[in-house]
């Protein structure tokens, strides 16, 4: 048996309090959005014809458009969720350094697993403090596209399959970063969750979709603040997204209430006229693109758009400058703030505690945690470099901790690295740490499968040595159904940051328990998948790489049916009962809980529920085993005899808590009516049913502990 001092979490704990104090600071807007829209008519009014076309498209790559002269600087946007690009390529420059060390924070999906909104804010926090400190006034992310595709190379940078989940994390995410002053740009609007060929493709979503899947987290940051959108590159529904009317002025601003600039994605617009009347403010990065013919000047001069036309384009993204200071801050040469560097130490905490918790323990026969007494042969890859995804997502980080350097310092000569060993060499070790996964980057997808030599090192330390612990590091669901049940533990650490392996050593020694759960599902074979039609058929997947230029400027197009309509994830494998191998919010832990005594409170043996009286729920969950640890009390709901399609039950809460051995916490929940609405598209809007409704109360989709009964009035 082993022993996790509880001094060692309750450490955790008092750290990662001690960030989100900090992060209460909140820094605001320095005015409403309607004095800065007034203040920017008084700016537009200034302004010469050229100098308003000139406002419509990006400068050098990664910069809003300005006119210096007039008060109005050049700001600096820079990628990505996961931290904030220290180095970039701008075309009067080449590569600059806008900072000596930012840090490589784990992937966005590994976040959602830890199923835990305020670490998201004190996540979103750091990463604002690290893009004020490299003198960035934008970050283009939190990416937020629903998990619908395990393909998909872009997973990693976004949350999972549940919109619920999502929602919950980027709204703190959201508010963290923007206390800073920092401005967060929701990314992408909307239906981009393939990358293959993603400029070709037409996304075509049924509007109960849309709204019940796919906006749910962009109307989380809109609610949180959020200042800037960008449009994604594929269609929806037949229009390219970021020159669609439909798309940004009747959905986003009109139907989600966003008040913001919009800004395109990299060379996404096709047709000027659109982008100048469909709501759209931005084209970045501002090249001007030898396939389109006529440019904003060119339809003025012309009048088929008018002058008026372009000051309304303009607008939003001056207004939105304005409103958060960032003209100021750059006039006074206050962009560059170097005293955050000393907040690094306290960001690489951020760091570690996301890993620790994100983490996700799929299996375990008691196997782990592992003495550093036992005699460990590590196999596989990743021993001697930290493990990431690839394209706009990829920071570089400084200090890198790598698997090697903590299992060298937990267990000394015990441990030995072999990247491809033979079946003698696996036979003969007391236990075989086995670690393997993919590569993934935006405009590429890859296959469920993973790469052959990969896949046959892993079935042979699993058929050699039953005393194999297998670590996965990818950022989505990869195909383990061969070796699942043969492992004696698998440990999903996903792309853990720079320092993030110090936490996986800590999870598999026992000195971090694991409280990771799952954002998405993992099907047993992609065919069981949804989204399994999403690539046409005669393309190969394996080959087709999907270069964001390749074939860019043809004609042609491919459809992605989303058939499945609302039944997205768990949502689908339950209604079709198709058993997956591991289900959405699941996650092992070293420890054992109880949830007792689930009631709705209040007076009366019938529960109701209306639009004045919310529900009060209340559960017990107490610590069974031996050691601290945390749990994710999941709350579904259910309508009992639906007049729609809807899944058998979606998720409408969370909670994470921390309990020490032998001690309960009495967990509460509120439902409202909203919980139990579905978008009605014939009255589009949200509506509920009278009648019968369940909630379900579990640690996982597929553990549900508890079950109890309401009426909807």
């Amino acid at each position: 048996m082993f022993n996790l001092k509880n001094i060692t979490m309750k450490k955790l704990l008092l750290s990662l309090s001690a960030i989100l104090v900090s992060a209460v600071v909140v820094a605001q807007p320095v005015m409403s959005y309607e004095e800065a829209e007034a203040k920017a008519n008084e700016i537009i009014k200034t302004l010469t014809l050229e100098e308003k076309l000139s406002m419509t498209q990006g400068h050098n790559r990664f910069f809003f458009p300005g006119v210096p002269e007039k008060g109005m600087p050049y700001i600096y946007t820079t990628d990505a969720s996961m931290g904030v690009k220290n180095k970039q390529h701008l075309h009067n420059a080449g590569e600059v350094i806008l900072a000596e060390r930012t840090t490589q924070f784990p992937a966005f999906i590994m976040l959602a697993a830890t199923f835990n909104p305020e670490l998201a804010r004190a996540y979103g926090h750091a990463v604002g403090e690290e893009a004020r400190m490299a003198g960035a006034g934008v970050i283009l992310g939190p990416g937020m596209n629903i998990y619908r595709n395990a393909q998909c190379g872009r997973n990693f940078e976004y949350l999972g399959e549940d919109p619920y989940l999502a929602a919950s994390i980027i709204y703190d995410y959201v508010s963290g970063m923007q206390s800073t002053g920092t401005l967060a740009c929701a990314k992408h609007f909307l239906g981009n969750q393939t990358e293959f060929y993603r400029r070709r493709s037409n996304s075509i979503i049924d509007e109960r979709a849309i709204m019940e899947i796919y906006t749910p987290a962009f109307k989380a940051a809109i609610d949180a603040g959020v200042a800037t959108v960008m449009t994604a590159y594929n269609q929806l529904n037949g229009e390219w997204t970021g020159q669609s009317k439909y798309v940004i002025t009747d959905l986003l601003r009109g139907t989600l209430g966003f008040k913001g600039m919009v800004m395109s994605d990299w060379n996404s617009i096709y047709d000027w006229k659109d982008v100048i009347l469909s709501g759209q403010n931005l084209d970045m990065p501002g090249e001007d693109m030898f396939y389109i013919k006529k440019k904003p000047a060119d339809l003025v001069a012309e009048g088929v758009v008018t002058e008026k036309d372009i000051e309304n384009m303009i607008r939003p993204t001056i207004a939105t400058c304005i409103r958060w200071g960032l003209y100021d801050r750059y006039n006074s040469g206050k962009q560059y703030d170097k005293s955050l560097e000393a907040k690094l130490p306290a960001h690489l905490e951020v760091s570690y505690q996301t890993a620790a918790e994100g983490a996700v323990l799929l299996r375990n026969n008691g196997i782990l945690p592992l003495s550093t007494s036992t005699k460990v042969l590590v196999v596989g890859k990743w021993h001697d470099s930290v493990p990431h995804g690839g394209g706009a997502a990829r920071v570089t980080g400084y200090d890198h901790i790598t698997l090697k350097d903590v299992l060298t310092e937990s267990f000394g000569d015990n441990v030995k690295f072999v990247e491809k060993p033979t079946a003698a060499q696996l036979k003969a070790a007391d236990v075989v740490l086995c670690v393997t996964g993919t590569y993934d980057s935006e405009s590429t997808e890859r296959p469920f499968a993973m790469d052959k030599r990969d896949e046959a090192l892993v079935r042979l330390a699993v058929e050699s040595n039953p005393k194999t612990v297998v670590l996965v590091h990818s950022g989505s669901a990869i195909d383990m159904t061969a070796w699942a049940d043969k492992s004696a533990a698998i440990l999903y650490g996903w792309y853990p940051g720079q320092n993030g392996q110090k936490a996986i050593r800590d999870i598999l020694i026992g000195k971090v328990n694991p409280s990771g759960k799952l954002p998405m599902t993992i099907e047993r074979s992609f065919n069981d998948s949804p989204a399994v039609n999403s690539v046409p058929e005669g393309f190969n997947l394996a080959k087709a790489k999907g270069n964001p230029n390749e074939k860019a400027f043809q004609s042609w197009t491919y459809d992605v049916h989303y058939d499945e309509s609302v039944l997205v994830g768990y949502r689908w494998y339950e209604k079709k009962n198709i058993k997956p191998l591991f289900p959405f919010g699941y996650g092992l832990s070293y420890t054992t809980f109880a949830l007792n005594k689930a009631a709705i409170i209040g007076k009366g043996k019938v529960k109701t529920l209306t639009d004045e009286k919310p529900l009060k729920i209340a559960v017990e969950l107490t610590n069974t085993g031996a050691v601290a640890g945390a749990e994710v009390v999941q709350l579904y709901i259910a309508e009992k005899n639906p007049t729609v399609l809807r899944p058998n039950k979606e998720l409408k809460a969370i909670k994470k808590v921390t309990l020490e051995p032998g001690k309960k916490s009495l967990v509460t929940f509120e439902v409202d009516k909203k919980m139990c609405s579905f978008w009605c598209d014939k009255s589009h809007s949200w509506y509920a049913n009278a009648g019968e409704y369940e909630i379900l109360i579990g640690t996982s989709s597929a553990d549900i502990a508890a079950t109890l009964q309401f009426v909807v009035e």
